[in-house]
């Protein structure tokens, strides 16, 4: 099979070929049709100091992905050869007292799929049946489903805190934050303001229905509180971008007793006024992944609900591009002005 490939501890991948991946008794082998490019993946390829303490090269990275199962081990019970899936990248060992509690999504010995072991970015991949999500409605396209990964990273971090009237604050616009303005707004949300320093991506977050899409470089929050009539601040805040400036900044506008999830991974250390935290009463919650697997019958349902929402959803994906053209796409998520590009693997 052809294979996104990164041959040992180095920068780059390599276009290749590659042995197909065996089947287990409990497995799912799956054909890949399509493939999200994630921020992690640019980690990977670059192979920064990132990717070097999280992946044993080689390896065949992607963790975002959709297909048609096309193998089922002879212990599966529930998925079937033709269904339509995405796959729940976390990999969990279910003996931990985390897995065994039913908060799988902490499991302490977690294996990911296209991190610590082969994933997607290829013809087949293989995965757990437990971590196949199978899609029941036609409506799920074969670019939407590709996406149902980082989609549950922004309904995981919109849902964290009931916001039904509240005025949420999200800070970063790349394709999570994006997401994250339709869930806000699903859910009940009274107003939604986004930020970012790209007006490419704050334009998308405008067309995804935000009330306020600002341009850090030049505006601040407290400009934003004022043009929309906030007397106290926002009441759920949204850290998705991982700038070491926007949790801060987030913190100096909340109201008293706001609650903060946090998704963005921060690339330097965050100086964070604690006394604020404290007298104001703030709650802070560290975000990663998804709750599995409540978050994808969320997912499924609100799309399933919700045209409008789907919509929203499916135009993240601003590029579609020919696996074989794969750098061509992982240019196009570097720049940073695009929203989610998907490599196609239909065609190779």
């Amino acid at each position: 099979m052809k294979a996104l490939y990164k041959s040992g501890p180095h920068a780059g991948f390599e276009f290749v070929d590659r042995p197909e991946p065996a089947t287990g008794a409990h497995d799912v082998k799956i054909r890949v049709m399509t493939t999200g490019i994630c921020g992690t993946d640019l980690h990977i390829q670059a192979y920064d100091d990132a990717a070097a303490a999280m992946i044993a090269a080689p390896m065949i990275p992607g963790h975002e992905f959709y297909g048609e199962v096309v193998e089922v081990g002879d212990l599966t019970t529930h998925v079937a050869v033709g269904d339509r899936v995405s796959g729940e990248g976390h990999v969990v060992c279910g003996m931990c007292r985390n897995c065994r509690a039913g908060r799988r999504q902490m499991c302490i010995n977690t294996s990911s799929v296209g991190v610590q072991r082969d994933g997607a970015f290829a013809e087949y991949v293989v995965i757990p049946e437990t971590n196949v999500w199978v899609h029941k409605s036609d409506a799920v396209t074969p670019e939407l489903g590709a996406i149902f990964d980082p989609f549950g990273n922004a309904v995981h971090t919109a849902l964290s805190f009931p916001i039904v009237g509240e005025d949420v604050l999200i800070t970063g616009a790349g394709p999570i934050g994006l997401m994250a303005i339709g869930v806000a707004k699903h859910a009940g949300a009274r107003r939604v303001v986004i930020t970012d320093v790209s007006e490419p991506r704050l334009e998308l977050a405008r067309a995804a229905g935000a009330d306020l899409a600002i341009n850090v470089a030049n505006t601040r929050i407290a400009a934003a509180q004022r043009e929309l009539g906030l007397v106290e601040g926002f009441d759920v805040g949204l850290e998705i971008s991982g700038h070491p400036s926007a949790l801060p900044e987030m913190i100096d506008n909340m109201n008293h007793g706001g609650q903060i999830a946090m998704l963005g991974l921060p690339s330097d250390s965050i100086d964070i006024d604690w006394g604020k935290v404290v007298t104001h009463m703030l709650t802070l919650k560290g975000i990663y992944g998804r709750e599995m697997y409540e978050t994808w019958f969320a997912m499924s349902a609100m799309l399933d609900s919700n045209p409008r929402l789907r919509a929203s959803i499916a135009g993240v994906v601003t590029d579609v591009v020919p696996a074989a053209e794969w750098e061509r796409g992982f240019a196009i998520a570097r720049d940073g002005l695009s929203g989610k590009v998907v490599l196609d693997w239909r065609d190779i």
